[in-house]
């Protein structure tokens, strides 16, 4: 039995390390995007989400009303001086850069027959959802490099396994993948870590005008070992576990957050 005077001490929970760390959100105002900066937010943490979309983000800072804390620009991460405007408006709003989301891209993987996709749909879907992570890493990398900062990239389960017709999308998606445990290798002590999503239900955290109640079945969720699709919070709680201090010793590394269903072997 170890004696109390040589017990290692309880950490402390990584919310009290939240105040004043800033994160950066691309494709922060919908869906996944939206959850993981909600998760930022209630850690205490301030955020500045990017998007495409200006009525989902000033609907984002209407719901979130904290001014102090929260800001939105619109961005498209496939251009470099847009992404750079991104970076230098976290830099000119908050003063420091503490963590970076890579989440925005194209989501739709089906592009049909590889024989009939054309090269600029093909590019299209590399230069969002490849080329933004790039490009956004590029820029912040010096804030975080100063704040020893972290990096999460949104890649997707469908880099390891894949339906028909998603060549495009499962190659944007595999090469966030191995970017991350590039970066990780060149950029420590800044840690970069990418997470998988499986099955995420956003019909409900869209924007006001776009938002639904997502339609499941019993089978939609069955399939799932544990028990139910996935919901925007559940990747934000990872995202944040990942940026914190929490996570100091994980860089380099691949998390699939899809509720068991890689693992669950299938048989017609």
């Amino acid at each position: 039995m170890v004696s109390p005077r040589h017990a290692s001490p309880i950490p402390a929970a990584a919310i009290g390390e939240w105040p004043g760390k800033v994160v950066l959100v691309t494709g922060g105002a919908q869906g996944i995007g939206k959850g993981i900066a909600e998760a930022v937010l209630a850690a205490g943490g301030s955020v500045l989400i990017g998007d495409l979309d200006a009525e989902a983000g000033k609907a984002c800072l209407d719901e979130w009303n904290v001014p102090e804390r929260a800001a939105f620009l619109v961005l498209d991460v496939s251009k470099e001086a847009s992404v750079k405007r991104f970076v230098d408006g976290a830099l000119r709003r908050f003063g420091r850069i503490d963590g970076l989301v890579n989440n925005a891209g194209i989501a739709d993987p089906v592009t049909g027959p590889l024989e009939t996709l054309d090269w600029s749909e093909w590019k299209r879907r590399i230069d969002t959802n490849l080329g933004g992570v790039f490009l956004c890493c590029k820029h912040a990398l010096p804030a975080l490099k100063r704040a020893n900062g972290a990096i999460v990239n949104i890649a997707s389960s469908r880099a390891h396994q894949s339906e028909p017709d998603t060549e495009a999308y499962a190659a944007s998606k595999g090469g966030i993948v191995a970017f991350t445990h590039a970066l990780a290798i060149s950029a420590g002590p800044v840690r970069v870590n990418a997470i998988n999503p499986g099955w995420i239900a956003v019909d409900d955290w869209k924007k006001p005008s776009a938002r639904r109640k997502p339609k499941l079945t019993a089978a939609d969720h069955a399939q799932h070992p544990v028990g139910r699709v996935g919901v925007p919070p559940d990747i934000g709680a990872l995202a944040v576990f990942l940026l914190s201090s929490q996570a100091g010793f994980i860089t380099g590394e691949n998390i699939t957050l899809d509720g068991g269903v890689t693992r669950k072997m299938h048989y017609v």
